[in-house]
């Protein structure tokens, strides 16, 4: 047997990637509307920004992330997420003095141990939106506005926008004493897992996939009953944004999200075409973390919208074929295109030609299979009467071309 790829980590091949590129493309451009600029950290990460930044207490941290110790004895971990590493950097190059405002996105992969699934891979992709120095609820409205944007932008699935305030510093203390109190009750109808969470990380609990559980949680207090005067505004005015954005949304008061870092808003955007792991894209505002991971206190709210579950509901992408196929028999129709050819690709054309001796029959089965529209056949005839043959893949329809100014000509083709 072969070497294979690691459980849960899976190639991109050359048929899959026009569909990546499309995506990484249209998120790109809607950035740009929106002002952002591109960073992009390691994946690599001393271990302690995600401990201290995801919270040491969390599923994420406890049992997922992919951590050793190098040559030197540091303690190292695959990035879990992006957010944290990009507040690392924005702090250590204090990116925060150039700018009162950080409008910042990436892309790549990251890593989590967890039981490979449709959609769900220890190495998986995301894009990310970090807006760093504003506590406005807009702020929060448009981080959502660009995740429902790309999303919507590449599916034409049902989606379900679902939002949730976690109050803030002040009154979310309110919330975990009485929550605290009402798992203490129930404490034997909870999991194994949710009764550790109810000790270290009690809002976790709203989260958890076992039905019990959830039965349980149906009847527990609700952060949104405990709302700050601030918190219960802010939540009304980044609603009433999303409104005048025409983004369709509902409140739901159990939606809690896996890291620590969270205030006041989280949201989701779910298809229920994806079953159980239904979220694509999710998010919420974090204030404090810079202050957390040692830097001053800038307020925040980012998003990540998942690369892998956006594509399971995105429309296959149709064939991208060449735009010539140069068909060239023998050595000397070789040397005569080689030239052409260069002139064609500098000027942005996609062209391709068979590098070894092939029959004309060998070399328009290649075009074909290159998804190629136009074919330019020189052989030894053409040579003798320097004129090729354009033929049209589609039509079957065939031109002589003259090799004076042919690179012109050719040109003028695809200006039509």
């Amino acid at each position: 047997m072969g070497v294979k790829a690691i459980r849960g980590f899976k190639d991109i091949l050359p048929d899959q990637s026009p569909r990546w590129q499309e995506i990484e493309c249209r998120a790109r451009d809607i950035f740009s509307s929106f002002g952002l600029s591109e960073i992009r950290t390691p994946v690599l990460e001393k271990t302690e920004v995600f401990s201290r930044g995801i919270g040491e207490h969390t599923d994420i941290v406890e049992k997922e992330m992919y951590t050793f110790k190098d040559r030197n004895g540091d303690s190292l971990t695959l990035r879990p997420e992006a957010t944290a590493g990009i507040i690392r950097s924005v702090i250590e190059h204090k990116l925060y003095a150039s700018s009162p405002l950080l409008k910042l996105y990436t892309m790549g992969p990251m890593f989590r141990h967890e039981r490979p699934q449709k959609g769900r891979l220890r190495q998986f992709h995301q894009i990310n939106v970090e807006l760093l120095g504003s506590a406005a609820p807009l702020s929060d409205a448009e981080c959502i506005a660009m995740a429902w944007q790309i999303v919507r932008s590449m599916t034409d699935a049902k989606l379900l926008l679902e939002i949730n305030s976690l109050g803030c510093p002040k009154c979310r203390p309110l919330h975990r004493k009485d929550l605290l109190k009402y798992l203490e009750n129930a404490r034997d109808q909870l999991c194994e897992d949710c009764r550790r969470r109810a000790k270290t990380n009690p809002l976790r609990i709203f989260d958890c996939k076992n039905e019990q559980c959830a039965r349980v949680m149906r009847q527990a207090p609700l952060v949104k009953h405990y709302h700050c005067i601030e918190c219960a505004s802010h939540l009304g005015l980044v609603l009433d944004f999303l409104e005048f954005m025409d983004i369709p949304f509902v409140q739901n008061g159990y939606l809690v999200r896996g890291l620590d870092y969270y205030v006041r808003t989280t949201f989701e955007i779910k298809s229920p075409e994806l079953g159980a792991q239904s979220t694509v894209a999710a998010g919420g505002r974090y204030d404090g973390l810079v202050k957390m991971l040692g830097g001053p206190d800038i307020p925040g709210v980012g998003m990540a919208v998942g690369v892998e579950r956006l594509l399971l509901i995105s429309p296959e992408a149709e064939r991208q074929g060449i735009d010539l196929f140069i068909a060239a028999l023998g050595r000397e129709a070789r040397n005569t295109v080689v030239p052409w050819m260069h002139q064609w690709r500098m000027a942005g054309l996609a062209v391709e030609m068979a590098w070894d001796d092939k029959s004309l029959k060998a070399q328009m089965k290649q075009a074909d299979r290159a998804g190629a529209g136009l074919v330019l056949i020189v052989g030894e005839n053409e040579i003798d009467e320097e004129t090729a043959i354009l033929r049209d893949m589609e039509t079957r329809e065939q031109d002589n071309i003259p090799f004076e100014n042919i690179v012109k000509s050719v040109l003028n083709v695809f200006e039509q």
